[in-house]
């Protein structure tokens, strides 16, 4: 007979407990109920994310009110088991308190590439983030490369993606227009 040690999955619940109790050491997402730690950031990644969230705000400020940009930190509960951590997001709506962690219904997501992240970028939180039904636009940004994969969530619930290296991106809905070069600004 074999011992053999189970690990209990943890929820989104848990996972959010937990994480406030660790005092903001160390990035982690919840991927199927695993505490994931994800790699230290490159200047690039890091200077893209601010780029990002920069872009999306001087998008939304020339819209009428009602969009809100989160940077990095928001947490987007995919299911009962994971929770992950975008670069940068948008939502509609009232604005969210300031005690919050988690946003509910995130319409725009962006994940900036890293050598670590990009096949779980690309694959796994792909399915995940069209789980949710308000998302309609995700966004993945190669620093490297700088180019953006915008995959789009169409009328009658298909995704299909448009790679751009130049020109504007836009996100209907919610109505923004973004010049692609202004998400590489800085890197």
């Amino acid at each position: 007979m074999m011992n053999v040690a189970t690990r209990k999955p943890m929820t989104v619940d848990g996972y959010l407990a937990w994480a406030a109790d660790q005092g903001g050491d160390g990035r982690t997402e919840l991927v199927n109920g695993q505490v994931v730690v994800m790699s230290p950031e490159r200047a690039a990644h890091r200077r893209a994310k601010f780029a990002v969230a920069k872009a999306l705000d001087a998008a939304i400020a020339r819209f009428r009110g009602g969009l809100h940009v989160e940077p990095d930190g928001a947490t987007i509960r995919i299911d009962d088991y994971t929770a992950y951590e975008p670069d940068a997001l948008l939502y509609t709506g009232e604005r969210m308190p300031a005690s919050s962690v988690v946003v509910p219904n995130p319409l725009v997501i962006v994940e900036v590439l890293s050598p670590s992240s990009r096949h779980h970028d690309t694959s796994a939180k792909l399915i995940g983030y069209f789980k949710l039904e308000s998302v309609r636009h995700y966004l993945v940004i190669d620093p490297d490369s700088r180019i953006v994969v915008h995959h789009i969530r169409e009328s009658d619930g298909s995704v299909r993606a448009i790679e751009m290296a130049s020109g504007i991106l836009r996100l209907d809905p919610p109505g923004i227009e973004i010049d692609v070069a202004a998400l590489f600004a800085g890197v």
